[in-house]
C-alpha cells in the first residue's frame, strides 16, 4: 500500500517557475549569451516554461534545447537490454554560452553528472548553471543547484513525482511513500 502527499499544486508550481525565471535573469544580468537546456523529460518541460516566462519578461528570444543523457548513464546495464534513447535537440553552439541546465528533481546528482558530460561533448560553455524544481537531498556527488523551486527532505523509500499538464494533464508535485501491503 502506498501513500501520497501533495507538495506543490498548480499555482505553487507556476510561482516557483516565475521566481526561478526572474532569478536566472537577475544572476545573468539579462539574456546575453544565455541558453536553456532541459534534460529529457521533466527538465525539458520545465526549461520550456522558463524560456516562455523569461522571453515574456525580457522581450528577447532565448535559445532552448533538449538533452538526452541515456547513453551517459552509469547504470545503463541495469536499465535493460534496450534503453529508450531519444534525440538530443540542441541546434546552437554551446561554446562560450551561459548554459542553464534544467531538471525537475535533483536527488543523487548522477543524472546531472551525465548531463554535464553530454554538454561538454557538445562544446565548451562559458558557464553551466543548474535549475531544478525540487531538491530532495541525498546527494552522492558534489553537485549543488543554483536555482531551486522547493527543497523537500525525503527518505530513500519515498519517490517525488512531478506532473506537468503537457504530459500528465495536470501540474503538481507529490511525494509517494511505499508502505507494506
Amino acid at each position: 500500500m502506498s501513500q501520497s502527499k501533495q507538495i506543490m499544486d498548480s499555482d505553487e508550481l507556476n510561482r516557483a517557475v516565475t521566481r526561478i525565471a526572474h532569478e536566472i535573469l537577475e544572476k545573468n544580468k539579462g539574456t546575453e549569451d544565455l541558453v536553456l537546456v532541459g534534460i529529457r523529460t521533466g527538465g525539458a518541460v520545465l526549461a520550456k516554461r522558463f524560456q516562455e516566462k523569461m522571453e515574456s519578461i525580457e522581450k528577447k528570444q532565448i535559445p532552448f534545447g533538449l538533452l538526452d543523457i541515456t547513453l551517459y548513464r552509469d547504470d545503463l546495464s541495469e536499465i535493460g537490454p534496450q534503453p529508450n534513447v531519444r534525440e538530443t535537440e540542441i541546434y546552437f553552439d554551446v561554446s562560450g554560452k551561459k548554459v542553464v541546465l534544467v531538471d525537475d528533481v535533483l536527488f543523487s546528482g548522477r543524472t546531472i553528472r551525465c548531463a554535464l558530460d553530454a554538454l561538454i561533448d557538445l562544446g565548451r560553455p562559458k558557464s553551466i548553471q543548474l535549475a531544478v524544481l525540487i531538491d530532495r537531498g541525498h546527494r552522492e556527488l558534489p553537485i549543488k543547484p543554483d536555482y531551486v523551486g522547493k527543497n523537500i527532505p525525503t527518505s530513500h523509500d519515498e519517490k517525488v513525482v512531478v506532473k506537468f499538464k503537457e504530459h500528465d494533464g495536470e501540474d503538481n508535485v507529490i511525494v509517494v511513500t511505499e508502505g507494506e501491503s
